[in-house]
């Protein structure tokens, strides 16, 4: 018995109730494909403002400044342990931070200033790129700064204003200058946007008369490592300090993601049970109606695994067909979604968690952008249609015959 020529006789037998099967998997397919590589997309984009422009992947502490963060407890002899890290491949820079007081004209704000090596930083953060007016520091311009949007609007002030900071310097002396302001950033987060003035680490040294130390160091992970390995590395390197992973320096924001992820199974299941049901019942009805068909075969000496296989080849060729015009279906959605997005609007000014949220949601296109819709649909295809296939495999020859 020539099983697949046969199977593929037997799709067609009621082509609208195939064409209703397969057009229900391909649309399923198609929407849990867009659904998946929006989700993507927007989980991408948020990793991508935690470890880009914020966090990088590993931060490296003085003993005790993360219970409470002081200008005083700095990282010493910094330039040893960046050099190893260099020499591992491993993109770090050191940061510089402080708190004091800023004012233009009438208006005044606290503020946290970040003193930043331009060169090396470059390599650990890209919010370089993320500045909305003006540039972004220069280091031979140690007397311009950076500041967030929120506080810019605050002081209302813009790029070539000048700008008084004042605040306490290492050596107890009251430290003022005067700056001008270079550029102002896009959203960024709700700290950086409210109080963030960036400044070159001469400029941020010379404020607080701060000779030597860092406060953080800022490590980015080489693609081909796990963040695991890297923090492990790290703290073999330097034991004597606090070695910490973004997903510990931030777990709300880390769950919140692997959640989401979790989220997005959870619904490709949902849609998928549904079509998983009218397959069911699609199947079921095209049993009943070749019941003797199907006993007429098992007397002529048809075993159980052919009939079984049969109706499994029935299936995979709906299956086949319906993944086949999901996937044609979905390129332009993707293409569009990629290239233009989802314009958010007036979400785009909000934020989550203190994460500014860009304004385009875009799709980001995987191979798992494909893999996992397919395969989640393939499994519950496989478990609707067992039924109706081993019913019709383990059927009595003579009671399906004599069925009407």
């Amino acid at each position: 018995m020539d099983v697949f020529k046969m199977a593929w006789r037997n799709v067609w037998r009621n082509r609208r109730r195939t064409l209703v099967t397969v057009a229900a998997m391909a649309l399923a397919l198609l929407v849990m494909i867009l659904y998946n590589g929006l989700m993507e997309g927007y989980l991408l984009v948020m990793e991508r403002n935690v470890l880009d422009l914020e966090m990088g992947d590993v931060q490296v502490f003085a003993p005790g400044y993360q219970d409470k963060p002081s200008i005083y407890t700095r990282i010493q002899d910094t330039g040893a342990l960046l050099a190893r890290l260099d020499r591992l491949g491993y993109p770090a820079s050191g940061r510089l931070i402080g708190g004091g007081l800023a004012a233009a004209g009438d208006a005044s704000a606290g503020v946290t200033l970040r003193g930043l090596v331009v060169e090396r930083d470059a390599a650990v953060s890209q919010i370089y790129k993320h500045v909305g007016e003006g540039q972004w520091l220069a280091s031979d311009r140690p007397g311009e700064a950076v500041l967030g949007r929120r506080l810019a609007r605050t002081l209302g002030i813009k790029p070539g204003d000048e700008l008084v900071v004042l605040g306490q310097a290492a050596d107890g002396s009251i430290a003022n200058e005067l700056y001008t302001v270079r550029g102002v950033l896009k959203g960024v987060s709700d700290v950086t946007d409210r109080s963030g003035i960036f400044l070159t680490a001469e400029a941020f040294r010379e404020f607080f008369i701060l000779p030597s130390g860092e406060h953080q160091i800022i490590v980015r992970r080489p693609a081909d490592l796990d963040l695991t390995t890297v923090a492990s590395t790290i703290r073999d390197l330097a034991p004597k300090l606090e070695v910490k992973t973004w997903r510990e320096l931030m777990p709300t924001i880390a769950s919140m993601m692997d959640s989401m992820r979790g989220v997005t199974y959870t619904v490709f299941f949902i849609v998928y049970i549904a079509i998983g049901i009218l397959i069911l019942n699609a199947m079921l009805m095209a049993v009943f109606e070749r019941i003797r068909e199907f006993g007429v075969l098992k007397a002529l000496g048809v075993g159980p695994g052919h009939v079984l296989g049969l109706i499994l080849t029935e299936s995979a060729f709906q299956t086949g067909l319906a993944i086949l015009a999901g996937l044609t279906l979905s390129l332009p959605g993707l293409w569009y979604l990629t290239r233009v997005g989802i314009n958010m609007g007036t979400l785009g000014g909000m934020s989550i968690m203190g994460l500014a949220l860009d304004p385009v949601w875009r799709t980001v296109v995987t191979p798992n952008t494909f893999i996992h819709p397919v395969l989640i649909l393939i499994l519950i295809v496989s478990v609707a249609v067992l039924y109706p296939a081993l019913k019709a495999a383990w059927i009595s020859p003579l009671k399906a015959i004599r069925h009407q």
